[in-house]
């Protein structure tokens, strides 16, 4: 996650409250979404942006998680992730949000 995202980010927590954020990831593999995750919920890992030692403590989701396809029209879905769906490792991404969203403290 670019440092301009992450400024947007806590000012967005800021004026609207880290309750009421939603961050969807569609990071192309497991490690990725993980990096992008720990931000959101516990700060940057890479101590370089606006939420190094922030833990905004977000709901953070995939594009490929299963809750969150079945809220996407399946035309839609089709039309933006396609494929990709097929071909990218929804399970283990799955499993790596699960896990940082089990470490939100707040």
């Amino acid at each position: 996650m670019d440092l301009h995202h992450q400024e947007v980010i806590l000012a967005l927590s800021k004026q609207h409250g880290p309750e009421n954020l939603l961050v969807l990831l569609g990071s192309p593999d497991a490690e990725s979404a993980q990096i992008s995750a720990e931000t959101v919920v516990l700060g940057d890992p890479t101590y370089a942006g606006a939420l190094t030692e922030v833990q905004l403590g977000l709901d953070v989701y995939h594009i490929l998680e299963e809750q969150i396809r079945a809220e996407i029209p399946e035309d839609v879905f089709d039309e933006q992730v396609g494929l990709m769906a097929d071909v990218l490792d929804a399970e283990g991404i799955t499993k790596t949000l699960e896990d940082i969203r089990g470490q939100r403290t707040s």
